[in-house]
């Protein structure tokens, strides 16, 4: 997983000290990249420098990069399409945002935590309690709060421990 992590970081142009945020999955509307999207525009300037969301999936990306524009941030999101290296993505990545309007399971959370990537997903996934239960994150209480997720991200993004969430899920 290092080596993977280290090449493909290589790869997307980044290093150890960027932040690289994930949002995995198609129906970007369902997934809430919106809110992604928000919470990246709502980093410090010094913070956001250092950060890009990468976006693994397929879906209409014109009203999501007109929002990036909109907020500034076009510059750090990535729209990487759909992608066959999905695991060495997860082993890349330092949080995975998952702020899903609705969603029944969220097999991507399980996938995420298997791969020791920390999450921050909403409450309404069905596979949330196991992010609480293995401390790999932070799952948000509904009713979803924008400013609660954007300080949520920040915080976990700022986290000098970050990587122990991942282990934990893991574990």
């Amino acid at each position: 997983a290092p080596q993977i992590r280290r090449a493909l970081r290589r790869t997307l142009d980044l290093t150890e000290d960027n932040k690289s945020l994930l949002q995995l999955g198609s129906g970007f509307r369902t997934k809430g990249l919106d809110r992604s999207i928000r919470a990246l525009a709502s980093l410090p300037k010094a913070l956001l420098s250092q950060t890009r969301l990468y976006v693994v999936g397929v879906g209409d990306r014109r009203p999501y990069a007109r929002l990036a524009k909109r907020l500034g941030v076009f510059d750090r999101v990535v729209f990487l399409g759909p992608r066959d290296d999905v695991p060495a993505i997860l082993v890349s990545a330092d949080l995975l945002v998952h702020p899903a309007y609705h969603e029944n399971t969220g097999t991507v959370l399980l996938e995420a935590l298997a791969s020791g990537l920390p999450v921050v997903a909403s409450g309404v996934c069905g596979y949330a309690p196991y992010i609480e239960q293995a401390q790999a994150g932070w799952v948000l209480p509904e009713p979803f709060d924008q400013d609660r997720f954007d300080r949520t991200v920040r915080s976990a993004l700022e986290r000098d421990d970050l990587a122990d969430f991942g282990r934990r899920g893991a574990e």
